[in-house]
Formats: structure tokens, sequence, C-alpha cells
């Protein structure tokens, strides 16, 4: 019966207006990146996650996301929200100075071979 209400007895989400969203394991696992590279067209926001190690040379894109412009625009004033809500409870944020792109040995010692 497509009219049949779930164990708890609301409709089911779809019927509510809801979304069921699937995490694989795979996924909830998460990418670790520790520099982000933003670039936009006048149609979409590409944003590239990068994990950058000490001493290596160079370093790939392990994740690629493209987003609208409205999208990008929500995704942003999130992130600030969560931000603020995260400063609220752990205190703030301290930024390191301004870095144009993360030196490659992260300002430590480098390696020698």
């Amino acid at each position: 019966m497509a009219d049949q209400d779930n164990k708890d007895g609301n409709p089911p989400a779809e019927q509510a207006g809801q979304l069921n969203i699937e995490l694989t394991e795979e996924v909830a696992e998460g990418i670790y990146s520790n520099l982000a590279i933003i670039t936009h067209s006048n149609s979409e926001f590409v944003v590239d996650f990068i994990k950058v190690m000490p001493g290596t040379p160079k370093a790939k894109v392990k994740t690629r996301i493209i987003l609208t412009p409205q999208h990008a625009k929500r995704l942003m004033k999130a992130l600030g929200d969560n931000v603020g809500k995260f400063e609220a409870t752990h205190g703030t944020i301290k930024e390191t100075e301004a870095v144009n792109i993360v030196p490659m040995n992260f300002g430590g010692p480098t390696a020698q071979a």
C-alpha cells in the first residue's frame, strides 16, 4: 500500500516533504583537507580540496565540488553560522598569518635524505 504510514505513525519521508539522505561507510570516513582552492565562472563555483603534506613538493586535489552560485552562497552562510557556534562554545579560532599558498614544509624543518 503506497499510503501506508511507517512504524511511528508518520507518513513516509517523501510525503512529508523530507529527503532521505544515504551516507555510505566509505563516504562517512571523510577526506582530510588542509587547503581549498576556490574558482568560479558566471554559472558555477568550483572548490578543490587538497591535502598538503610537510616536505612534499606537490599535492593532488583529493576531491572537487561544483556548486551553483546560489548553493555556494547558502554554503557560505551555513559555514559562517557553524563557525560562529563553534567559537561560542570553544573560543575564537586563532588565524595564522595570511598565507597566499601554504609553504610545502609548513614552516618547520625540511627533511633531507
